[in-house]
């Protein structure tokens, strides 16, 4: 896929009411946007099937919703105060910043001098690029009616951290024993120095983590187990393979906590992006927590086999990341009957809207029929829309971009023997179904 499929793909997701850029009557907010009605669907989809198959489909996981705002303590043992930084490099003739590393790497897609003709940072003969100096990527703000030193916290930046210092909590209440997980689903905040590629990198953000708490010595057999299990997860949701790769952490890759870390990569139109992480965290955090906490988190196993802080192996995808990628990798542009369609090929589980009804006439009592099925489908709690404009070609098509996986058109025939034509998106197959069997019909294929 090209890049300027990107540019399309970004065009389709305003005009379909995907994606819109923040605060746009004001000129924008930069690298913030608010998912509008078909992109809250999807983005929803995308972390309920992440929690489906976390939470609900396991019994060693449990689920949790810590608080975005935590003691300022927390991130002092995290390390993220000390050492959650990157080297920013400005320019001081135009403003401009950019990450040094990304510089050094040559690896940074928007990393053009904003002045005219467009060159790489530096590129003018006026250009003053400054040294590299660190930059604290975390949200920093006030706590309670008075600005000052005291009452400073910080905008979680990753949602880890609450699973950690709350490890006793759920282990104790839930009755769970090692190895057993805490699964989360909820924003962070990164003052990121170069965000951009539309949703990809954004300074407010949807992460699902899950922390998975083990026996010393088993690590590296989980590390193992959770990479394949994420791997078959992107493949279910219909992921072209061939689209997805791991890659591996090399030495001066790995983060400050971290044993062993790998990333399940996307070829995004602007190259191999990272989608989700597998980190083995070893004892680190639990560690560091009791240290400057002073409260013992070490984990006492019921059956007597002793005592001890557990290692973590942990995954962590940014919902909006994996939506970018259900929209990107879903795109396809094709020509059915001499004309252009373009498709998004949703899993119909992602599928913001399962079915669109058509009256095929707005008569003969056909506008009403097709209504009452819209709200037996809602009814049954099948994301249904109704739409009665233009020829039925160009409402197929409007869903078609949309991502609905079915159309259901009510004619004259239904009047006659209550049944109804179903299209299928990809195959343009259609078949006729009672009118009391649709929504089983469509139940079963999701």
């Amino acid at each position: 896929m090209s890049k300027d499929a990107m540019d399309r793909i970004v065009s389709l997701a305003k005009r379909k009411g995907f994606v819109f850029q923040s605060s746009e009557i004001y000129g924008g907010a930069a690298s913030v946007w608010d998912y509008g009605p078909l992109g809250v669907e999807l983005r929803r989809n995308v972390a309920d099937a992440w929690w489906s198959a976390m939470v609900h489909a396991r019994n060693d996981i449990e689920g949790l919703d810590a608080g975005i705002l935590m003691h300022p303590r927390v991130w002092e043992a995290s390390g993220h105060l000390s050492g959650f930084t990157d080297p920013l490099v400005e320019c001081k003739r135009c403003k401009k910043r950019w990450r040094a590393d990304h510089l050094e790497a040559g690896g940074l897609e928007d990393a053009g001098c904003p002045r005219k003709p467009s060159v790489a940072p530096g590129g003018h003969g006026d250009c003053e690029l400054g040294e590299p100096r660190l930059f604290n990527l975390m949200f920093k703000t006030f706590m309670g009616p008075v600005e000052e030193d005291a009452s400073v916290v910080y905008l979680r930046p990753e949602t880890a951290q609450g699973s950690y210092v709350n490890f006793l909590n759920v282990q104790q209440t839930s009755r769970q024993r090692v190895p057993f997980g805490i699964a989360q689903v909820g924003k962070a905040f990164r003052n990121e120095i170069t965000p951009g590629n539309f949703i990809f990198r954004t300074r407010e953000f949807e992460q699902a983590e899950m922390q998975f708490f083990v026996r010393p010595g088993t690590d590296d057999e989980w590390f193992e187990y959770w990479r394949d299990e994420r791997m078959k997860w992107h493949r279910e949701l219909g992921i072209r393979a061939h689209k997805l790769r791991f890659h591996e952490h090399g030495p001066n890759e790995l983060a400050h906590y971290a044993k062993t870390a790998l990333d399940i990569e996307y070829e995004f139109p602007f190259g191999w992006q990272e989608l989700e992480g597998v980190h083995n965290r070893t004892d680190f955090d639990l560690a560091r927590h009791q240290e400057f906490s002073g409260k013992r988190l070490v984990y006492v196993d019921p059956a007597g086999a002793g005592r001890f802080l557990p290692y973590v192996v942990e995954t962590a995808m940014g919902v909006g990341r994996a939506a970018l990628v259900a929209l990107v990798d879903g795109y396809r542009e094709e020509e059915v009957q001499g004309q252009k369609r373009v498709v998004l090929g949703l899993n119909p589980k992602l599928a913001p809207v399962k079915a669109a009804v058509f009256p095929l006439m707005k008569k003969l009592g056909l506008p009403e029929i097709a209504r009452r099925l819209q709200s037996e489908l809602r009814s049954a709690r099948i994301p249904a829309a109704y739409d009665q404009a233009g020829s039925i070609g160009r409402r197929y098509r409007r869903q078609d971009e949309a991502g609905t996986p079915w159309c259901v058109t009510v004619d004259g025939r239904t009047r006659d023997d209550d049944s109804v034509t179903i299209r299928d998106r990809d195959s343009l197959q259609q078949v006729r179904v009672g009118l009391g069997a649709v929504a089983g019909w469509i139940r079963e294929r999701l």
